[in-house]
């Protein structure tokens, strides 16, 4: 796969079979961003995936991700410059204006080409694997020197004039966060009160921390801060869907992954931890089937919210001292940012288990780990030979010593 720069001229490429949408748009596309963007021909393998999430355990170095991503948040822009794409062709706004959201700069700044395209026309025309040419600033795509369309361009000049302007639009953000808590509060009340039902679960929480890990912002970096927290205090892994693959990746393995089961591996799900499918109210679970197609046993849990949101109510309910969170939200930037209806519901549980939860990143700027056995007997060693070696050279200290080790022998009757 190739990246490379330079003026390409795309007029004597013949259009066929384009949609009349991506035809329009391609008369657009070249008049937005900054007039002075270098001019960058991008070569690579198209990776569908209209769920961000599930298609970067599929992405490789060098290839063309297309997505169906309204409002790119952070954490699947920071996945997806992860596996090293070359550019992403984005069937959705990117950033639809209602909130200055963190993915797209994120992107373009690592040098990631960001399309927006008018349509998700591109799911229809294109297949996986297919090589794709993508050309800037004009936005166009071709397959075979055959114009399949355009997009828009998102340069790194537009995107931060589109983010100041969010910013100073930040109140109705607010505003709709609170009219969404608000929501949820009322139709909740059961999640929010206790009243969720809650099998009986074989791993024990009583008077144990416990870890809750969801993939999250900086969820990998905190879990490796955490290292030795989690190796002196030994706390109970809860993984949410994809963080239980991070577990693992990590070095630990989770005592319970709870969620709806699209996002771990068939693996990580084999990995002994117990299961908990997180269902619809009406007990509606799609993840249960992958599961009983693996013929695993699982626990299931109808309740509303979110999965992070069970999982953090499991540890409270059965008596987990200190829940520790990995990947969470944890301010207002980011529950905006994830900008999801459920973001409201995570909030309220916060509320809920009030002072028992604390995020990964105060638990690693807090905690000072134990000195292991280890180092001590180290220290022990180098001390005996530094000893020994002052001895060794030190002609009145051999002799007392000689002299002592005779009186040791005469002591414990061991002369001859």
């Amino acid at each position: 796969m190739a990246v490379t720069s330079g003026s390409s001229a795309a007029s004597g490429v013949e259009s066929h079979g384009a949609p009349a949408a991506v035809e329009n748009a391609q008369a657009d596309s070249a008049t937005i961003g900054d007039s002075h963007a270098e001019p960058r021909v991008i070569q690579g393998r198209a990776r569908l995936g209209r769920r961000t999430k599930l298609l970067v355990k599929h992405l490789n170095r060098g290839e063309i991700a297309v997505i169906d991503h309204l409002d790119l948040d952070r954490v699947s822009a920071e996945e997806l410059i992860a596996c090293g794409v070359l550019a992403v062709l984005n069937c959705r706004a990117s950033s639809s204006g209602s909130y200055p959201n963190l993915g797209p700069q994120l992107l373009v700044e690592a040098g990631v080409l960001l399309l927006d395209m008018p349509d998700d026309s591109l799911f229809e025309l294109l297949r996986d694997g297919d090589e794709l040419t993508v050309r800037a600033p004009a936005g166009e795509i071709l397959r075979e020197q055959k114009r399949l369309g355009g997009g828009q361009v998102l340069t790194l000049e537009r995107i931060r004039a589109d983010t100041a302007a969010r910013r100073r639009e930040i109140d109705e953000a607010l505003e709709r966060f609170a009219h969404n808590t608000i929501e949820h509060m009322r139709e909740e009340r059961e999640l929010l009160a206790g009243k969720i039902e809650m099998p009986r679960f074989a791993t024990d929480f009583r008077d144990r921390p416990a870890l809750v890990v969801i993939r999250g912002v900086d969820h990998q970096r905190d879990l490796r801060a955490l290292r030795p927290y989690i190796r002196d205090v030994k706390p109970v892994i809860v993984a949410v869907d994809g963080g239980a693959d991070a577990v693992l990746e990590a070095g630990f393995c989770p005592d319970m992954i709870v969620g709806d089961m699209d996002s771990a591996s068939e693996d990580t799900l084999r990995c002994g931890a117990e299961l908990v499918v997180h269902s619809y109210p009406d007990g509606r679970a799609p993840g249960r089937h992958r599961l009983e197609r693996m013929d695993a046993r699982f626990k299931l849990v109808p309740a509303p919210g979110t999965s992070q949101d069970i999982a953090m109510l499991i540890a409270a309910e059965k008596g987990a001292k200190l829940i520790v969170s990995v990947g969470s939200p944890f301010n207002l930037v980011e529950f905006l940012d994830r900008n999801r209806r459920g973001m409201s519901s995570t909030f309220l549980t916060r509320l809920r288990i009030g002072e028992t939860l604390i995020d990964a990143k105060g638990v690693s700027r807090l905690y000072r780990p134990q000195p292991g056995l280890t180092p001590l007997l180290l220290i022990l060693v180098a001390g005996v030979i530094a000893m020994a070696a002052i001895i060794a050279m030190t002609p009145a200290l051999r002799d007392a010593v000689e002299l002592l080790w005779l009186r040791l022998q005469l002591l414990l009757g061991m002369s001859g």
